[in-house]
């Protein structure tokens, strides 16, 4: 097995087991984060009505189901069959598809925004250009890519997650770096935002969000 099929598998692995628990821990966050809130509204008066948005990473399809009541053509998608099986319970209007987000069936230049809400966390760093590549590739010029992450030098190792028998690395990252990643895979910078934790929510470390743009 490679490392890339590792890490991947893992990633799975995890998500498949503790679907359920994690929509019942997580299934009002959005209510709690107002400004997170407010960036994906400014996110999709960017990008507007014309063209397709992907959700990379989709989880149980919160994001995407936000993005899609604030007028785009979205749809998620996620390596785990079980977080898909929630997603579409939740939100049946939705299209959800499995499948990993660094290598996509997507022609060249077909979406008009990429949304990585928290799904690059368990990408290791040296993977990370091979998947700002794949963002870059897919999106058209004059797209936008919304990347949100942890902010951090060391990793969050969690295991056994609401008792289950798994474990999975938690990678936090400097939003310099990432600028830096997303600029040598061709991504123009729009913004950064950064926002103390909350402690209330079980924040530890500070949240990032980045707004970067395909260059035409």
């Amino acid at each position: 097995m490679t490392d890339t099929e590792d890490f991947v598998t893992a990633a799975r692995t995890f998500y498949d087991t503790i679907a359920d628990d994690y929509d019942d821990r997580f299934k009002d966050v959005m209510s709690r984060l107002p400004l997170e809130r407010a960036l994906l509204g400014a996110y999709a008066e960017l990008v507007g009505p014309a063209g397709t948005v992907a959700d990379l990473g989709c989880g149980p399809g919160r994001v995407t189901a936000l993005l899609a009541s604030l007028g785009l053509d979205v749809y998620g998608l996620d390596l785990s069959e079980s977080m898909l099986a929630v997603a579409r319970r939740e939100h049946p209007a939705l299209r959800f598809e499995q499948g990993s987000m660094l290598d996509l069936d997507l022609a060249d230049g077909s979406l008009a925004g990429v949304v990585s809400w928290y799904s690059s966390i368990h990408t290791p760093v040296d993977e990370l250009p091979r998947l700002f590549a794949e963002f870059h590739r897919v999106l058209a010029p004059g797209g936008h890519l919304l990347i949100a992450f942890q902010v951090g030098d060391q990793p969050l190792h969690l295991a056994q997650p609401f008792g289950h028998p798994v474990a999975l690395d938690f990678h936090r990252r400097r939003p310099d770096r990432i600028a830096a990643l997303l600029g040598a895979a061709g991504f123009a910078l729009g913004s950064t935002t950064v926002r103390e934790p909350d402690e209330e929510a079980g924040e530890s470390v500070a949240q990032a969000c980045l707004f970067a743009r395909k260059e035409g």
